[in-house]
C-alpha cells in the first residue's frame, strides 16, 4: 500500500467516510474509491456499490485483469438516549458485536461515571449532542428515557438523517402517543416505520437484561437486512 493511500485511508476513517481500495492484482496499481464520489459512470460501480453497501471485500474481473475491492466502512454506533439499566447492559451488549456506544441523558444524576463507567457519556439534550457526533448511515439511536421531552427530541433527530436503526421504548399505547407528538411538531408521518417501537424482537422479555438482549438483536437483524446481506 502505498504512503498516500494510508495517509487517506486515515484521514477517511477520521472522518467516518466509507472508501473501497481497488488494487490490481496484476500490476499492484491501486485507487482509493471515496462512496460520495462514486458514480455510474465508473467501470465498476456496481460491484463497487455491492462494497459500500454490505462491507464486504471481493475479487472482480475488468479489462485489464483481475481487481480486488476492499472495504473501509465506519464502525457502526448505538446512540443510547438514557442512562437507564437497560443501557447499562447494553452498552456491553453493543461492543460484544463490534457496535460503538455513547450515551446521552440531560440527566446529571442519572448519566454519571459510576452507573456508565466504560463509555462515553454525553450529558446534554440529545439534539445538541446528536448534532456534535453526527448522524450517518451507519449509526442507530435507541430511547430509553421513557421521557417524552428527551426522547422525542432524539427521535425527531434520528427521522432527519440516515440511522439505519431508531428504536424506542415503551407499549404500543405509549408509542402511539409518541407518534402523535412526533406529528404535532411537523416530523413526516411517511417516515415513522422506521422507528421499532415497541423496541426489540419479541422474545418475551422481562428484565432489563432480557430487553437489551431483545434490543441488540433487532438492531444487528436490521444492520444486516439494510446492508443488503
Amino acid at each position: 500500500m502505498h504512503k498516500d493511500t494510508l495517509k487517506a485511508l486515515l484521514e477517511a476513517r477520521e472522518k467516518r467516510h466509507s472508501v473501497v481500495l481497488a488494487t490490481s492484482l496484476d500490476g499492484g496499481g491501486e485507487d482509493l474509491v471515496p462512496e460520495n464520489a462514486l458514480t455510474q459512470d465508473h467501470p465498476q460501480a456496481n460491484e463497487l456499490a455491492e462494497c459500500f453497501r454490505t462491507g464486504r471485500s471481493k475479487i472482480v474481473e475488468t479489462q485489464g485483469g483481475e481487481m480486488f475491492l476492499q472495504a473501509f466502512l465506519p464502525a457502526p454506533r448505538l446512540m443510547i438516549i438514557g442512562a437507564t439499566h437497560i443501557g447499562q447492559v447494553l452498552v456491553r451488549l453493543a461492543r460484544e458485536v463490534g457496535v460503538e456506544p455513547f450515551v446521552i441523558d440531560p440527566r446529571t444524576a442519572f448519566a454519571t461515571e459510576e452507573r456508565f463507567s466504560d463509555v462515553e457519556i454525553i450529558a446534554e439534550w440529545p439534539g445538541e449532542a446528536l448534532g456534535k457526533l453526527g448522524l450517518d448511515r451507519r449509526s442507530s439511536i435507541v430511547c430509553l428515557a421513557h421521557v417524552p421531552d428527551i426522547d422525542d427530541e432524539a427521535l425527531e433527530a434520528a427521522l432527519g438523517s440516515e440511522c439505519f436503526y431508531i428504536g424506542a421504548l415503551g407499549s404500543s399505547r405509549s408509542h402511539a402517543k409518541r407518534l402523535e407528538r412526533l406529528k404535532d411538531k411537523g416530523c413526516e408521518p411517511d417516515g415513522f416505520n422506521r422507528i421499532h417501537g415497541p423496541v426489540g424482537l419479541d422474545i418475551g422479555s422481562v428484565s432489563p437484561a432480557e430487553i437489551a438482549l431483545s434490543i441488540i438483536a433487532e438492531l444487528v437483524k436490521t444492520l444486516r437486512i439494510h446492508n443488503g446481506d
